[in-house]
């Protein structure tokens, strides 16, 4: 059975078998992946807290908001070039990487600024439930509770292909001013639906645990532990979005 799949595009068995042929003489490692994650997550905070600051120091939460508009235009724009340059060019990821990381973080501090100044607290909340969540799931895969089975990983692709083709439709009708009403608001389905994305969204850190620990197995050269890396923080930044959303529609609720 082929474990070195991913519903993760950043984490594909096409992009790490076309790399593991041109192996030099050093290999990936799991250890070499979580020191290159730890290192990314940092440069994720630190980012994030320049956004942050910018909207809490500004004297009112609008002008807060204007402070923070061009961070996160900034944040969002660059992210996404920089991951798809990540994606078609994994050699790239030793810099590319950490500049993914420092878009996101600027992204991810201004929007957290913008909850938090409506829901106090939301933000270390989201932050706390997301590593619970990550480590937990590591737990479950290393002790063998949850197996990276292959009707597993369908399921789970399946489900992440379903979520982000509502995802797409739903950005489709708001450029013509349609909005999917069960997306959003805090009805029951809208916070149910949200409780199945994030749970989606954690099965696939399992995913991503099990496409890491395979691919150092099978020798893929070094520099890919960069791209391990990037591919995890792309499922983390996921998670932490979608418990951040569920937060929110829980406290609109009191």
């Amino acid at each position: 059975m082929n474990l070195t799949k991913s519903s993760n595009p950043a984490l594909s068995e096409r992009v790490f078998n076309r790399e593991h042929a041109t192996a030099s003489s050093e290999v990936m490692t799991v250890n070499g992946t979580v020191n290159k994650t730890a290192l990314s997550l940092l440069l994720v905070i630190a980012a994030a807290l320049f956004t942050w600051n910018k909207f809490f120091n500004a004297a009112t939460p609008e002008s807060g908001m204007s402070a923070v508009v061009p961070w996160l235009a900034i944040g969002g724009i660059g992210g996404f070039i920089t991951a798809l340059v990540t994606i078609f060019r994994p050699k790239s990821g030793g810099v590319s990487t950490p500049i993914y990381a420092v878009f996101e973080g600027l992204l991810l501090g201004g929007l957290s600024a913008v909850f938090e100044s409506m829901y106090s607290g939301i933000v270390m909340r989201a932050v706390a439930l997301t590593l619970a969540v990550f480590a937990a799931m590591l737990f479950f895969y290393r002790s063998g509770i949850i197996k990276v089975t292959r009707k597993f990983m369908l399921g789970v692709f399946a489900a992440t292909a379903g979520i982000a083709l509502v995802y797409f439709v739903s950005f489709i009708a708001g450029l013509f001013g349609a909005q999917l009403g069960f997306l959003y608001g805090n009805s029951n389905l809208s916070i149910g639906i949200s409780l199945v994305v994030v749970a989606v969204a954690a099965l696939n850190l399992v995913l991503d645990f099990s496409f890491i620990e395979t691919s150092a197995a099978q020798g893929a050269p070094k520099y890919m532990e960069w791209y391990g890396a990037f591919g995890l923080m792309v499922t983390l930044v996921w998670l932490y979005l979608e418990i951040l959303r569920l937060l929110s529609k829980l406290a609109s609720r009191d």
